[in-house]
């Protein structure tokens, strides 16, 4: 694993439960779309990389598919197996998939490029996996964020907060533009032919006392940020983020936060 794997590790152990009531709601909104776009219907053998607590495991199966199911961390894996106990779930994580080559008719990951320390050997990996004439396709976060994906960051910078040093980025030479063509680009380079991508643009709906509880818990890279203040810097973050969600609330008092996303497949 590189530094960067590890550190994906460490943030993610334990953090089932805080996604499941927060971030998971939101990467849910793509779970539909991806699966059009990798061809799943009945019959079909599905492998879901990054299930996380089972959501594109759960639609997939009931499309009427044969559905495989894996993550690093085994507290989703727990919470998965419960949520979908059609389908075979199992700790697993890129680039080292335990299946057979062509195993299956279609791949997905749904975000799960966002976690890996080397993404062009992830792809080649989930190609290895599909059957030929079989479909991957996956999702990322676009770059820049959107102004929802990047409030919490700007509630962190606000309140002066640097990015700590033990928390890395991903190795230059192993990075990609998080763009329509660099995601592209990323897919084609791993051998997938009709390699396309399409941008997902909504707006997700959540409370502000939602919104922060993920990274109040830890959850993600910025709450990792957030979990390492002290209680007096974590309020000062929180009274800024409350403050900024101001420009997101509708008249019910929810937060309607605007998120962009990428979704690209490509065939074998």
């Amino acid at each position: 694993m590189t530094l960067f794997d590890e550190s994906e590790r460490r943030i993610w152990e334990g953090s089932a439960s805080a996604y499941a009531g927060s971030f998971a709601k939101l990467c849910a909104h793509p779970v539909e779309r991806l699966l059009d776009v990798a061809g799943v219907e009945a019959g079909a053998s599905v492998l879901d990389v990054g299930t996380g607590t089972g959501t594109v495991a759960e639609a997939a199966c009931t499309r009427g598919a044969k559905v495989s199911a894996v993550d690093a961390d085994p507290g989703m894996i727990v919470m998965a197996g419960q949520a979908v106990p059609a389908a075979e779930v199992q700790v697993a994580a890129l680039p080292g998939l335990p299946f057979a080559d062509g195993e299956f008719d279609a791949v997905v990951g749904n975000f799960v490029l966002n976690h890996v320390g080397r993404p062009r050997q992830a792809v080649a990996e989930l190609r290895r996996v599909t059957r030929p004439g079989g479909k991957v396709a996956v999702t990322i976060w676009a770059s820049p964020p959107a102004p929802g994906q990047a409030l919490i960051g700007r509630a962190i910078q606000a309140a002066g907060v640097p990015r700590p040093p033990h928390l890395p980025s991903l190795a230059p030479t192993d990075d990609f533009p998080r763009t329509v063509q660099g995601l592209t680009d990323l897919l084609a380079s791993a051998g997938l032919a009709e390699a396309s991508c399409e941008t997902l643009s909504w707006s997700h709906r959540t409370s502000t006392e939602e919104w922060w509880s993920g990274p109040a818990a830890g959850v993600t890279t910025v709450g990792q940020i957030v979990a390492g203040q002290t209680p007096a810097v974590q309020a000062e973050i929180k009274r800024h983020l409350v403050a900024l969600s101001a420009e997101f609330t509708d008249h019910d008092g929810y937060l309607l936060l605007p998120h962009v996303a990428l979704l690209a497949s490509g065939r074998v």
